[in-house]
């Protein structure tokens, strides 16, 4: 998501290189790339015009610190003015209510609810320890019940039966009913969408919000209908009282005009943003981490939570424990390290939130990609225990069987093996004080590192 925008500011701003002071003719053109960047992004025209005639108010007449570049201040200013536009800060999920909290979730056919359903859910039950039902009152499309089910099934949630011959309305108020009975905290209604906004639809949908009254009305939208997304949220605010909106299908997305053009068009805050299939690919939306993202300054904050939730703390304590002791860095333990982060998202995911990543060449970026970590684990499978414990033991018939095994070439064996190897000589650097001083070496390297 916002690929072609981080790259378009990117290589705008660094157009201010050399420039003593931001004035309005140094920044005239700069300015102008950033509108074409935004609109190509598909940010809605009256948003991008609102953007950069705040960000020129702000820029034109400063003074740049004697540590700041003119380009780092206007890095500064179109930050502060992103989030600004995506809506300051994130915005949680109001559940202060007489349990249980009905949440209703509201969009077009196609746009992901059932889906978001599921993974919100998951989200509500493993992040806040909440009880949650689940219930759909889609009748309308084939196997809508069935999918919410399965779903359910799968993130271990509640879920309330109905059936196509019911009406929707009397299936949400048995559901609420059946929620306080087995006092749950959270209930979590699925509607009908549509593929375009009608009357019959909005009617049978105020009428829900009418039966169970939800603490939280949230709009399904998918993100790569660009600025159609904000104006069908809008006219979806306009039937029903929406308390906020839920991104889906952002990783598909490399222009981002949704994030950009919804808060402002309809006053309503992003709450969580989806990336992909996997359920638990479903995120609070945080403003100012995707405005450093945009930036090309990464989203680690981001990145440290999903490793404290993705990581493996025994396995984690354990390898450090063999590296303290001196003791070799195997296969075993290089295939829990890859394993862990394939849980984080893999390397598509760590590189977007990684800072400077947006300065790599396409090509290289293309190369780093999930599928060579699974097959540099198909390899370590093929492997015996003794080999994977032992890898001083795999030798030319070693090598051909293990590649054989694994579906790849004798090279590819020979290349995770000089991996390996590289990773243990480091690891016995780190052993026995040596960590200090690979850090000490680092520091002359790199400014700003200071121990």
């Amino acid at each position: 998501m916002f690929d072609s925008l981080s790259e378009r500011l990117s290589r705008t701003i660094k157009n201010l290189r050399g420039q003593g002071r931001l004035t309005e003719d140094n920044i005239k053109e700069t300015l102008r790339d950033v509108r074409m960047a935004l609109l190509e992004a598909d940010v809605a025209l009256p948003v991008v015009r609102d953007f950069v005639d705040r960000v020129k108010q702000q820029a034109v007449g400063q003074d740049v610190m004697t540590s700041l570049s003119p380009g780092q201040a206007l890095i500064k200013i179109v930050n502060d003015e992103l989030v600004k536009t995506m809506g300051e800060a994130n915005e949680a999920l109001n559940l202060n209510a007489q349990p249980p909290a009905v949440v209703l979730m509201a969009g077009l056919q196609g746009a992901g609810k059932t889906t978001t359903v599921g993974k919100l859910a998951r989200l509500l039950q493993e992040r806040h320890n909440k009880k949650v039902m689940v219930v759909s009152c889609d009748v309308y499309r084939p196997a809508a019940i069935k999918q919410l089910e399965t779903l359910a099934t799968q993130v271990v949630a509640t879920f309330f039966p109905s059936e196509k011959e019911q009406q929707p309305v009397d299936i949400a108020t048995a559901a609420l009913e059946q929620a306080r009975k087995q006092f749950m905290d959270v209930l979590l209604v699925d509607t009908a969408g549509r593929l375009h906004i009608d009357e019959e639809m909005m009617a049978e949908i105020q009428q829900i919000h009418a039966a169970v009254n939800p603490v939280e009305t949230l709009f399904v939208v998918d993100s790569m209908t660009g600025q159609d997304a904000a104006n069908t949220a809008k006219a979806f605010n306009e039937a029903l009282e929406l308390t906020g909106v839920v991104l889906t299908k952002t990783d598909g997305d490399a222009r981002g005009g949704a994030a950009l053009s919804i808060r402002q068009i309809t006053g309503k805050p992003i709450k969580f943003m989806g990336a992909g299939e996997k359920i638990d690919a479903l995120e609070p939306f945080y403003p100012d981490r995707l405005a450093s993202r945009i930036l090309g300054m990464g989203d680690v904050l981001s990145l440290v939570e999903e490793a404290e939730r993705s990581m493996d703390k025994e396995k984690a304590a354990k390898l450090a424990k063999k590296v303290q002791k001196g003791k070799s860095f195997d296969f075993n333990d290089l295939k829990d390290q890859l394993e862990q982060m394939m849980n984080m998202g893999g390397l598509g995911s760590l590189m977007d939130k990684l800072p400077g990543m947006g300065d790599l060449p396409a090509n290289v970026k293309d190369k780093v990609n999930d599928n060579e970590i699974k097959r540099m684990v198909a390899i370590i499978q093929s492997m015996t225990p003794k080999e994977r414990a032992f890898p001083d033991l795999i030798k030319g018939s070693r090598k051909r069987r293990i590649a054989a095994g694994s579906g790849m070439r004798v090279q590819d064996v020979n290349k995770l093996i000089k991996q390996q190897m590289q990773m243990r000589k480091m690891m016995k650097k780190m052993a026995g004080g040596g960590m200090m001083k690979m850090m000490r070496a680092m520091k002359g390297k790199m400014p700003g590192m200071g121990f």
